[in-house]
């Protein structure tokens, strides 16, 4: 029997578990909508494993992630030594030197296969791509499709994830991992649309969710699920105080703008007009970005910039500033993994010997990952390149295993399901929290200055629960907010409290 047929009888196997009717069965599961997802998803069809992919809110659904620098890749370099050293001087004493020295090394290939996959980058004389030298960078090394980057390349895998037949469930919000002593055994999931919470086993599954920047502002900007899922099940979360901020940012009106542009003629100034760099900005000085030095050229590439600064600003970018101020638009804390984006955690081995363990069959990748790549701060073009190199490793490695791994914890499901069930009806309770509040008093408590206070905050926003008006079980989207406002409250207290 070949891998493929092997792989479509698991995924059609119905299992009885108590009460419930059936379950699905999949080899491998991937969370997540965004590149390292869609990424993993491609390894694992690549491996001979035809996975299932689960996300909120369906195809295309990642293409609006922040573009807050297009992708670092080591063009006309030797070799990818000096791009690791600059990513290790931004990230500090934190970074891994060896994920570091593995993920700069795929940054060549990486392009190039985006590029036979339809990628359409910017080009310059001769036709290489072309490739800008920004703050952080010795050389110049970001390269993509100007502010597209994420939205064209999370296209072009799209594109390939549909070639490949790989099967989504859309609509469909992860409540909860099933674990058996350290093993992943599958997910519970809540079908949006039906109400319905169901089973789906697995031999493993990749949390790759957006980060949990939404945070210090809505959740839909980014709830963190990967993070949430993984704390639930007991693994102990790393680098969460890490909370860098992208410079390139008019917060009040929700505007990120890519560090590329700071290499074709963008500026950062005091407003007395001395240049400064990015440095200024995170330290709290008031800056304006010029952007009027960009060539026509150089503009064509950063329409969606401009589109944006014009309608939500009035500002038209070729003839005034843009005053900017810091602002968290993307987390690089989250689930601790290795170089293949297994989830590790630290025990002892049969002799009793301190080890880092694998939590067999999980794994955590791009922003839902601390693998040590970013340090205490990224490099810009870094967080997409980590995306689509430990997507892939991990996508290859989970598929390996599933080969080999078998299917197990079926008795635990009925009760994971009663308890998400559980969880669920209580949010029902007149006595909790608006979601309008919860938010608001969430997002208030995570930006103010004093931490203890706000630890204490969030604690007892937490204590007080969350109540709705909908009390419908079908498309119940206050239940999908208040589910995802929970999980940001935890990983806030995490925040705070130093796990």
């Amino acid at each position: 029997m070949n891998a493929q047929n092997h792989t479509r009888r698991h995924v059609h196997e119905i299992v009885t578990v108590g009460q419930l009717v059936s379950m699905e069965s999949w080899d491998v599961v991937v969370i997540g909508s965004g590149p390292s997802a869609l990424r993993a998803a491609i390894a694992c069809a690549e491996g001979g494993v035809n996975p299932l992919m689960i996300d909120e809110l369906g195809v295309g659904s990642a293409s609006g992630a922040n573009p807050v620098a297009g992708l670092a890749v080591s063009i006309d370099e030797m070799d990818s030594k000096s791009h690791a050293e600059d990513t290790i001087i931004s990230g500090g004493d934190a970074s891994d030197q060896s994920v570091v020295s593995s993920v700069c090394k795929e940054g060549v290939n990486t392009l190039a296969e985006l590029e036979r996959w339809g990628l359409v980058l910017r080009r310059r004389e001769g036709g290489l791509p072309f490739a800008a030298i920004v703050p952080g960078h010795k050389s110049a090394r970001l390269t993509g499709c100007g502010d597209s980057t994420i939205r064209e390349t999370t296209r072009v895998l799209e594109e390939q994830v549909i070639k490949r037949g790989i099967r989504r469930k859309t609509d469909s919000l992860p409540l909860t991992l099933v674990t058996d002593n350290n093993q992943v055994r599958g997910v519970i999931i809540l079908d949006i649309v039906s109400g319905e919470v169901s089973p789906i086993q697995a031999k493993a599954v990749i949390l790759a969710t957006d980060g949990h920047q939404g945070i210090w502002s809505s959740p839909s900007n980014g709830a963190g699920t990967g993070s949430v899922l993984a704390m639930m099940a007991g693994v102990k979360l790393r680098g969460m105080e890490l909370t860098p901020k992208h410079p390139l940012s008019v917060k009040d009106f929700g505007i990120d703008i890519p560090m590329d542009v700071l290499g074709v003629g963008g500026r950062i100034r005091r407003e007395n007009g001395e240049d400064v760099g990015p440095e200024e900005v995170l330290e709290g000085e008031k800056c304006i970005l010029d952007l009027r030095g960009i060539d026509t050229d150089s503009m064509v590439w950063f329409s969606q910039t401009s589109s944006r600064v014009k309608d939500r600003l009035g500002i038209d970018i070729s003839r005034d500033v843009i005053p900017i101020s810091p602002n968290v638009a993307f987390t690089i804390g989250g689930v601790p993994s290795d170089e293949s984006g297994r989830v590790i955690f630290d025990g002892f081995t049969d002799e009793g010997l301190p080890a880092r363990l694998w939590f067999t069959g999980l794994y955590a990748v791009g922003r839902s990952a601390n693998s040590g790549m970013h340090g205490e701060a990224p490099l810009p073009g870094n967080l997409l390149l980590e995306e689509l190199v430990t997507g892939k490793l991990a996508g290859s490695h989970a598929s390996e295993w599933a080969s080999e791994a078998k299917f197990g914890g079926e008795e635990m499901f009925e009760a994971a399901v009663d308890e998400s069930s559980s969880k669920i009806s209580s949010l029902h309770d007149p006595t909790g929290i608006p979601i309008v509040q919860f938010s608001s008093e969430l997002t208030s408590a995570i930006c103010s200055e004093a931490q203890n206070t706000s630890l204490d905050k969030i604690r007892d926003i937490r204590k007080s629960g969350l109540s709705l008006s909908d009390e419908s079980q079908v498309m119940n989207t206050e239940v999908v907010e208040a589910i995802r406002l929970q999980g940001m409250a935890a990983l806030a207290e995490s925040i705070l409290g130093g796990g």
